[in-house]
């Protein structure tokens, strides 16, 4: 696996990401505030990120839903394909596009940075 430092390193942040989730379900934020939240970013309706459709706009704002979801609240992509009515390779590529938004756009959820 590498030398020690690495493996405590990997398993710091692991147990960081935990901690991050676990207080996030304690404090209630859940799928409903990650939408109103994203939707606020995009300037949309959060009824809109689960609507059918390929609108650019939604679908931007649909990625970076399923990527906050999937990586900051713990949701599966097989979850989040039932709640979207859709393939759960298409939440798996929908994470990574909302990934790279986050990432290209600095895009980020500021009221669960706060007291955490």
């Amino acid at each position: 696996l590498g030398s020690g430092d690495f493996v405590d390193k990997i398993l710091q942040d692991a147990e960081e990401q935990l901690e991050r989730r676990e207080k996030l379900k304690i404090a209630g934020y859940g799928l409903d505030a990650l939408a109103r939240e994203v939707a606020a970013l995009f300037d949309i309706e959060p009824a809109q990120l689960f609507t059918e459709g390929k609108y650019p706009l939604i679908v931007r704002a649909r990625s970076l839903f399923c990527y906050f979801a999937v990586r900051e609240l713990g949701m599966t992509a097989t979850h989040m394909a039932r709640k979207l009515n859709l393939s759960q390779p298409a939440v798996s590529i929908a994470v990574k596009r909302g990934e790279k938004l986050a990432q290209e756009g600095g895009y980020s959820l500021p009221s669960i940075t706060i007291n955490l």
